[in-house]
């Protein structure tokens, strides 16, 4: 697994987003930036501004669940004067899992070359941006498929959370890392840009997960897949503003997908 270490961009306010400009790019060579949300307005509008001004050639897909406090009502209305901006509209709460994989769907049948996936809350912070795409295909490096935003490698770490989570946290990724048999330190951050070409070979039917535990299992297809993974430090810091989506259940409902996905890692199962 590769390692990619660029420096941290400068740390500061939020600088004045760039203009948007023309693409030059060839579609194969564009990066969608995906995003799920559910009730979320008091986020994305920060957040969209923050995207554009360390990807402006990026565009942005918006995977809603029909939040009842207008998020997508907001999409709409931005993806009208912004080609770059689009909104995929769900009926309901279907869960994150879901919303990823229609998200990479979409990247993959538009063409494009990466799929950045990131939360919407800034627990991911948008100016690592850069360096995940500079880190899947480094000028001087071994190009990887899966480029992880990590909490877990040199350089990374965690802000705003209490012990327990930490614990919590630790121990998911110990118990993936040990049933999936994966090599990456961060299996279930959800920061991630990946190579469409790869997620092509995938059967995204079978992934079974539609909760946090999609994370890990999606590290365990692409495995199989022979994906080459990598890893990039960033800093997640705890949501400011709106509800957190995780509780008890789900936490406990992802445990038992990563058992019964290890099980049939250890049996050979298909």
């Amino acid at each position: 697994m590769a390692r990619w270490n660029p420096s941290h961009a400068p740390k500061s306010a939020f600088p004045r987003a760039l203009p948007y400009q023309s693409k030059t790019m060839s579609s194969a060579e564009k990066t969608l930036v995906t995003v799920a949300t559910y009730n979320e307005i008091e986020n994305l509008p920060r957040l969209v501004e923050e995207i554009f001004h360390y990807a402006p050639e990026a565009d942005l897909l918006v995977v809603d669940d029909n939040s009842p406090d207008g998020t997508g009502r907001w999409c709409d209305d931005q993806s009208a004067h912004d080609p770059r901006v689009h909104c995929l509209h769900r009926h309901g709460k279907l869960g994150l899992g879901t919303a990823t994989i229609a998200a990479l769907r979409y990247a993959i049948d538009h063409g494009y070359q990466y799929a950045l996936n990131m939360d919407a809350d800034f627990s991911h912070p948008p100016d690592r941006i850069p360096a995940l795409l500079a880190g899947i295909d480094p000028p001087d490096g071994r190009p990887v498929d899966v480029m992880i935003g990590s909490r877990y490698v040199a350089g990374g770490g965690i802000e705003g959370w209490p012990l327990r989570r930490h614990l919590m946290s630790r121990g998911v990724n110990a118990y993936a890392r040990c049933l999936l048999g994966l090599k990456t330190k961060d299996c279930s951050g959800a920061f991630r840009c990946y190579r469409t070409s790869v997620l092509a070979r995938l059967d995204f039917a079978a992934i079974r997960s539609r909760g946090y535990a999609f994370q890990e299992e999606i590290l365990w297809h692409l495995k199989r897949a022979g994906a080459r993974f990598g890893e990039v430090p960033i800093t997640f810091t705890d949501r400011r503003l709106g509800q957190s989506k995780i509780n008890a259940k789900e936490a406990v409902a992802a445990l038992g997908a990563i058992l019964a996905l290890g099980f049939r890692n250890w049996t050979g199962r298909s």
